[in-house]
């Protein structure tokens, strides 16, 4: 009996040490990963989820971290190598969230309905952005993001392999071409909103000249709004549909999409 209680300790010791590995780098993760790591979230309960994904991603991955903890300890390399893994992938899928922040921005600058309602809790943003954000983010999670999620953090077993330190001039390049790609579709995102606000001030320009008299900015003040917010109903569902297009994409391959 003393030689099974043995054995089952040792079997639980070797269990909870891969648990452990597996949620440092999905904890990591998660204080970055879209929708489960906004700031709105109580702590508490990312840390549920973290746990339940940490239950999801640990039977995938066990046979790849088993030699970290066959000797029944850890060594102290792997506690860095894993927060740094979990980060990286949060990093560059949390750029899609940064990337709806940005356009809600751009968009009520150019509509001037930026100090419009005002934000939310967390961090500061116009009420487009905020609007944005979140309608993204209810969509991406109402179409499966949790799964997809799931699937790559497993597969970054395979591009960060646990306990190494990920490559340096690999992380440089896939953050870099993040952004950039981050605010390419920000930018795409907002375009309609921009070229309408440069018609307007065009227009506004034209009619000023012809009649300066008439006291065009308060004239066309409530104009901007009605087309700002018309131009929201009209372009949100279509530029919410390719934002989540590409997130999918990225998520599907975090570690290919923009090499």
């Amino acid at each position: 009996m003393n030689a099974a209680l043995a054995e089952l300790l040792a079997f639980s010791t070797q269990s909870l040490l891969a648990g452990f590995i597996v949620f440092l780098r999905v904890g990591a993760a998660m204080a970055l990963l879209p929708a489960f790591g906004e700031t709105a979230i109580p702590a508490r309960v990312r840390l549920v989820v973290a746990l339940a994904f940490t239950l999801v991603v640990l039977p995938a991955v066990r046979a790849s971290i088993a030699p970290l903890h066959a000797a029944g300890s850890l060594p102290g390399q792997v506690l860095a190598t894993e927060v740094l893994a979990g980060l990286a992938l949060g990093a560059i899928l949390r750029i899609s969230v940064l990337a709806l922040q940005i356009a809600g921005t751009i968009a009520a600058q150019a509509t001037s309905l930026a100090q419009l309602f005002g934000g939310g809790a967390g961090e500061p943003q116009p009420a487009i952005g905020l609007l944005m954000t979140w309608g993204g983010l209810a969509l991406a999670v109402s179409l499966g993001l949790h799964v997809t999620l799931a699937g790559a953090l497993i597969g970054s077993y395979d591009a960060m392999p646990a306990g190494q330190f990920p490559g340096a001039e690999s992380i440089r390049q896939w953050g870099v071409g993040g952004v950039a790609h981050g605010f390419a579709l920000a930018f795409t995102l907002a375009a309609p909103f921009v070229l309408a606000g440069l018609v307007y001030n065009v227009a506004l320009g034209a009619i000023n000249r012809a009649m300066p008299q008439l006291m065009v900015a308060f004239v066309g003040a409530p104009a901007l709004t009605a087309g700002g917010l018309l131009l929201l109903v009209l372009c949100i569902p279509a530029g919410l549909a390719l934002w989540h297009n590409d997130l999918s994409a990225l998520v599907a391959n975090p570690f290919e999409a923009w090499r």
